[in-house]
């Protein structure tokens, strides 16, 4: 991005403009507001006669917040934002001047300790290429064509309905013939993949994570970004043509969401304010053994609103046909993955995880509410039963369950000399009558 040569003089930070209304501030700190996206972020926009850019951010241990990019030099003293008088710990201002291209991130001091660093917005709908790590104030203009697909998805999507969904890594699908064999573009991966999908019978597609992470061979399961589809292959308008062409060809997607862990990168959501705000403190809740990365905190209403406004996002702004939930078994166990000694138990003795259990019921009944016709899947890889149950008898409310085993089950079973596989039908069977 072109850097400003010189700061405007009518760029400075003005109170007494909010996109939060009371309501918004009491379901945020309910836990339930789930278009924070609306709210929270950078909102470029016309106040009082002069074009700019509206800023809010959840820091609630900050003692100072400011706005720091191209535009002031970076100087974490230029434009400071005012914190609301409510306490939310939501921080708030308009800067004029500035706006959609501009990069940007949020100094934030801490009110605790002597923390402080340029922390990435987690609202963000647009970032830098990695390895870069600022934000890119932008907009989500586009004129969908995908009306007739919208209209009749419902069928498309049913669970009576057939589905063959074909998952893959969007950077490593394909490669173009140029020195570098860099990976396709969102616009120039739409026509060859629909042609791919359709001449092999596929109904949907599933994206491994699309969100903007900071190191590539995570193939997106370590998200900083749960607004913004990685700009490594362009940007949001693009992917959404990506999505606009798969639905004009009949074609479903389905996209990958991670909101079991996310990583500890500086810029990222760890230790946001100084403090745990959207992790656990403790780390025998709130970081991951085997992944090195941090657990969301499903007990805090504010980080429960944070990750329903980001699944509802990408239905509604993305037009997204499911949700496919990683690592669901990692969620449901207090112990999973650690030995004894390193787990707490939850307040019955127990090693379920209430709060992610009540977390991921909220998250499947909110979002069947919102878009009925879409489906919701878990990667589940245990036994726990009635996945794809309603949570109304008792179920985590899944529409399905992706069947983990069946790829070891039958390799498994293939290996076994064919005089002994008769013995051995119920290592195929077993992930079938356990799928629910």
């Amino acid at each position: 991005m072109k850097a400003k040569t010189a700061e405007k003089p009518e760029q400075r930070v003005r109170g007494g403009i909010s996109l939060f209304t009371d309501y918004d501030v009491y379901l945020f700190k309910e836990g339930n507001h789930f278009r924070l996206f609306e709210k929270l972020g950078a909102h470029p926009m016309t106040f009082e006669g002069t074009e700019g850019t509206y800023f809010a951010v959840w820091a609630p241990n900050a003692k100072l917040v400011s706005v720091v990019g191209d535009f002031n030099y970076w100087n974490p003293k230029s434009h400071q934002l005012f914190v609301r008088w409510d306490s939310s710990g939501i921080w708030e201002g308009f800067i004029s001047g500035i706006g959609v291209g501009d990069l940007y991130k949020f100094h934030i001091e801490s009110n605790v300790n002597t923390y402080q660093a340029n922390k990435g917005d987690p609202f963000a709908l647009y970032w830098e290429e990695p390895p870069r790590t600022s934000p890119i104030i932008w907009n989500l203009d586009y004129e969908w064509n995908d009306s007739e697909w919208m209209k009749n998805r419902k069928k498309n999507n049913s669970l009576t309905s057939p589905i063959s969904i074909y998952e893959m890594h969007i950077g490593s699908w394909k490669r173009k013939d140029d020195e570098e064999k860099s990976p396709l573009t969102y616009r120039e991966l739409a026509p060859e993949l629909a042609e791919y999908i359709l001449k092999e019978g596929f109904t949907h597609v599933e994206f491994l994570p699309v969100m903007e992470h900071p190191f590539y061979g995570s193939w997106g399961y370590q998200t900083t970004g749960y607004f913004a589809p990685t700009s490594r292959y362009g940007t949001p308008q693009d992917f959404m043509y990506l999505i606009d062409y798969l639905h004009q060809q009949g074609i479903g997607v389905i996209l990958d969401w991670v909101p079991s862990h996310f990583p500890g990168d500086e810029h990222g959501l760890a230790y946001f304010d100084g403090t745990c705000v959207f992790e656990h403190a403790d780390p025998k809740k709130g970081f991951h053994p085997d992944w090195k990365s941090y657990i969301f905190n499903y007990g805090r209403h504010e980080v429960v609103a944070f990750l329903m406004s980001s699944a509802i996002f990408w239905l509604e702004k993305y037009h997204a046909d499911g949700l496919r939930v990683d690592a669901v078994a990692s969620m449901l166990y207090l112990d999973y993955s650690r030995k004894e000694g390193e787990w707490i138990p939850n307040c019955y003795g127990g090693r379920e995880n209430l709060e992610a259990i009540a977390f991921l019921k909220r998250f499947n009944e909110e979002v069947y509410k919102a878009h009925p016709d879409v489906q919701t899947f878990a990667e589940e890889s245990t036994a726990w039963p009635m996945v794809s149950r309603p949570t109304y008898v008792g179920g985590l409310g899944f529409g399905m369950k992706w069947n983990m085993g069946w790829m070891h089950d039958t390799l498994a079973f293939m290996q076994k000399d064919p005089i002994f596989r008769k013995y051995h039908h119920g290592e195929l069977t077993f992930s079938m009558l356990c799928i629910l």
